[in-house]
C-alpha cells in the first residue's frame, strides 16, 4: 500500500506537464508498457477530434510512428480511437488479433491495424477517460514491450489492472489542472490583460489597473488573440482558461 501511495504521490505533486509525464512514463514502464500515447481534446464533434493544435498530445512512441499515425491521418481510422470515443474504461487489444474481427473492419481501419503491426504496436490496453462534457474526450494507449504477447499483457492486467487504471486516471485529472498550451503560451502581460477582461473590466479599467495606456492593453489583447488563434477577446479568455493559463502564480514571462 505504501508503495502504491508513493506512486500516486509522484503524480499528484507534479508542478508541470513535463514533470507529470516523465513520472507517469516511468510508472507505466514498471508494468511493462514501454511506449505510451495520451491525447485529449475539448473540441470533439461527431465527425472530428477538433484542431490538432488544440489537442494535448503526449507520447513516447517513435517519430516514425507519430509521423505515420498523425501526419498521414491514420488516427482518423484507428479502431481503438473509435472505441475510446464511444466508451469509458479500459479495453484489451486482444480483439484486434482475432482475424474475424479484423476482417469486419473498414479498409481504413485495416490499414491502421497493418501499420501498427509493422511498427510493433500489437499488444496493450487503451484507457478512455470519463468526461462530463460531450465536447471533451481523453484517452491513453499503453503499448507493451516488443515481443510481449497480448495474453501476457492480459495476465498482468488481471493482477494490476485496477491500480494501472487508477494511476492513469490520476495522471489525466492532474494534467487537466496544469498549464499547457505548447506553441500557444501567453506572455505574462497577455495573461494579465485577459484576466482583468475576464473579470468584467473594460479596456480603460484594465489600463488603469495595470498602469498602461488603453492602446497598449488593446495591443496585448490582439497578440493574445493571435497566439490563441481566435477572433474575439471572449474566445481568447475561454481558450486561455481551457489551457489553465489564467490566474496562475510563478509562470515565466
Amino acid at each position: 500500500m505504501k508503495t502504491f501511495i508513493s506512486k500516486l504521490d509522484k503524480l499528484t505533486n507534479a508542478t508541470t506537464v513535463e514533470e507529470l509525464w516523465d513520472a507517469h512514463v516511468r510508472l507505466m514502464a514498471q508494468y511493462g508498457f514501454e511506449r505510451i500515447m495520451y491525447g485529449y481534446s475539448r473540441h470533439v464533434t461527431e465527425h472530428s477530434l477538433g484542431d490538432r493544435q488544440d489537442w494535448i498530445l503526449l507520447s513516447t512512441q517513435t517519430p516514425d510512428y507519430m509521423k505515420g499515425f498523425f501526419d498521414q491521418g491514420l488516427y482518423q481510422h484507428a479502431p481503438m480511437i473509435r472505441w475510446a470515443m464511444a466508451n469509458d474504461g479500459a479495453s484489451s487489444w486482444g480483439w484486434l488479433q482475432d482475424k474475424r474481427q479484423v476482417d469486419a473492419l473498414s479498409p481504413g481501419e485495416q490499414r491502421v491495424v497493418a501499420f501498427n503491426r509493422a511498427m510493433g504496436v500489437t499488444a496493450g490496453y487503451t484507457i478512455s477517460f470519463r468526461s462530463i462534457s460531450r465536447r471533451a474526450k481523453g484517452a491513453i494507449a499503453l503499448t507493451a514491450a516488443r515481443g510481449t504477447s497480448q495474453d501476457e499483457v492480459d495476465e498482468r492486467w488481471a493482477v494490476d489492472g485496477d491500480a494501472i487504471i487508477m494511476m492513469n486516471n490520476v495522471m489525466h485529472l492532474k494534467l487537466l489542472s496544469l498549464p499547457h498550451a505548447g506553441d500557444r503560451s501567453l506572455t505574462r502581460r497577455q495573461r494579465e490583460v485577459l484576466q482583468w477582461v475576464g473579470d468584467g473590466k473594460s479596456v480603460q479599467d484594465t489600463a488603469l489597473l495595470l498602469g498602461l495606456t488603453p492602446a497598449t492593453v488593446e495591443k496585448h489583447l490582439r497578440l493574445a488573440r493571435e497566439t490563441l488563434d481566435v477572433t474575439t477577446t471572449p474566445q481568447a479568455v475561454l481558450k486561455a482558461a481551457f489551457y489553465n493559463q489564467m490566474f496562475l502564480l510563478d509562470l515565466p514571462s
